[in-house]
């Protein structure tokens, strides 16, 4: 029976002749990836070691402040790098690796985060750094876009997508837990930083004998004056969130702010002009799309952006050792760790878009029980929320993964992934930018500046919760309304239009249907994402 899937996709989204041939074709039969176990290995690995490179400031902030002269004001910039670099490049990573082939992309990306990670271990001043850790952001989202296209490829099947993106999304929490870890059992950051870099080029050295090369071309060229405006309205709200703990009613906090908001207007005008675009703004259209965009930054507004900067207030407030305070954070991480690496079972009863509720839900709970614990001078009153907080993280890293597969079409899967991954390290950058600010800017003592900062970090949890609700009920709306949404999500009108007529003709070929029980009926759309994945 013929199917709706990757080819047909492909093919109704290109040029409106048929009969041409693609320039190079979509890798979608079983028998294109002859390694899919190690391709799910090396993904995996070198995902860890680009969260672990992300998370290693967490603990030793404060050794890298002193080392480098930091003043106060200049703490998110050390923080914020690397999502930063991921932030502004993780569309333009997808559409290149969709584009020239997501195995060479992948390469190009971790090689240059070794190099670049190495880099950092020698900087000596904050500027530095910084210029080192958005250049390790960039060469992360190369990564990170790909891997997500490469699963695809080596796994065509839902259920072995189901299995892989779960895995996947696991060792994202993985990075997260190991990372304090590694930075607290090493004497210095620099030490931290050779070690990360050395392991990225050992992954970057293996990838050539274990991966197998996908793309799905559209031509044209990459849409850089898209990520060049996009990056700089990222930085100018980077700007105006770090300079607001100074007062937010200032003209230095108004005019990065009014930057920001002009430059994405800019934005916005060159992807309509763009006839290749890093992102379709059709793309909005679809709820699932905007299921996966809303989780990914209100998982960085809330959870990454409070937890990026709980482990120095807990040394600042406390007096906790770096490697005594990743210990504690182990338990929020690794529990989170292990939930995503579970959350798969939960497919088919519990739909990813009510993952990303209930991740949510748990994440302010968690929030709310530790307010008062820095005050209280006690450790031990951050445990429950740590415990509640991580099985919310898991639940949350499992599913977004799986809502980028699926909320656009399968050979736009690097795009897809890097869309939600962009937003998610937006998400950061902000939230990490504002819980400083409120900390600092409280007008009392950072255990009062940390009390501030989680209620408004619950706050956003709970909005991040009735967006992933409302998309979700949109999205059984617009699936009753229109069947064939299932599978064109994600397309632009034209060439859902086009989508849909090529369902037509398939419905109306002799061969097109197939018999069950001495009846014919017409063959259904089947799309290619993970089992348990499309319910409401």
């Amino acid at each position: 029976m013929s199917r709706f899937n990757e080819r047909t996709l492909a093919a109704v989204a290109g040029p409106s002749r048929p009969e041409r041939a693609p320039s190079a074709p979509v890798a979608t039969a079983p028998e294109a990836a002859a390694r899919p176990r190690a391709t799910l290995a090396l993904t995996s690995a070198a995902t860890t070691v680009a969260l672990m490179t992300y998370t290693a400031p967490i603990i030793t902030l404060p050794d890298t402040v002193a080392a480098l002269h930091t003043p106060l004001s200049a703490q998110a910039w050390l923080l914020n790098g690397t999502p930063l670099g991921l932030a502004a490049l993780l569309l333009v990573a997808g559409s290149l690796a969709d584009d020239y082939g997501r195995r060479r992309i992948f390469l190009a990306g971790t090689l240059v985060l070794g190099v670049t990670t190495a880099a950092g271990a020698l900087a000596t001043s904050t500027w530095v750094f910084t210029l080192a850790r958005i250049a390790q952001g960039a060469a992360s989202a190369a990564l990170l876009a790909s891997s997500l296209g490469l699963l695809v490829h080596a796994y065509p099947t839902a259920r072995g997508r189901l299995h892989a993106t779960g895995v996947w999304g696991a060792f994202v929490s993985g990075g997260t837990a190991v990372g304090p870890l590694l930075a607290g059992a090493l004497p210095d950051f620099r030490v931290t930083y050779g070690v990360l870099g050395a392991a990225a080029l050992v992954l970057a050295a293996l990838g050539p004998r274990v991966l197998t090369e996908s793309r799905a071309p559209r031509g044209g060229r990459p849409d850089l004056a898209g990520a060049i405006t996009f990056g700089l309205a990222l930085v100018a709200l980077v700007a105006a969130l770090t300079l607001g703990c100074d007062g937010w009613l200032r003209a230095a906090v108004a005019w990065p702010a009014a930057a920001t908001v002009v430059l994405l207007g800019a934005f916005v005008l060159v992807e309509r002009r763009n006839a290749k675009p890093m992102i379709d703004l059709a793309l909005f259209r679809s709820p699932r799309f905007l299921a996966s965009s809303a989780g990914g930054l209100f998982t960085g507004l809330a959870v990454i952006g409070l937890f990026s900067f709980l482990p120095a207030l807990l040394q600042q407030s406390l007096g906790m050792s770096a490697m005594n305070t990743a210990w504690l954070l182990l338990l929020w991480s690794g529990l989170s760790f292990a939930v995503a690496l579970q959350a798969k079972r939960l497919a088919g009863r519990v739909p990813p878009r009510h993952q990303l509720v209930i991740g949510f839900a748990l994440h302010a709970v968690a929030v709310v029980t530790m307010l008062g614990a820095l005050g209280s001078g006690s450790w031990v009153r951050l445990l429950p929320g740590l415990l509640i907080g991580g099985v919310g993280s898991g639940l949350l890293n499992a599913a977004l993964p799986l809502l980028a597969v699926e909320s656009v079409p399968a050979a736009r899967a690097a795009m897809g992934s890097g869309a939600q991954q962009t937003f998610r390290y937006v998400g950061s950058c902000a939230g990490v930018a504002l819980t400083i600010a409120l900390v600092t800017s409280s007008g009392g003592s950072l255990a009062h500046g940390a009390d501030v900062a989680m209620v408004v970090s619950a706050g956003l949890a709970a909005v991040g919760a009735l967006l992933s609700g409302l998309a979700s009920r949109w999205a059984v709306t617009t699936r009753a309304a229109d069947p064939d949404s299932r599978t064109t999500s994600g397309l632009s009108p034209q060439v859902r239009g086009r989508a849909v007529g090529t369902l037509d003709n398939t419905a109306r070929r002799p061969d097109a249907h197939r018999r069950t029980g001495g009846r014919r009926r017409p063959p259904r759309c089947t799309p290619t994402t993970p089992v348990g994945t499309t319910g409401g």
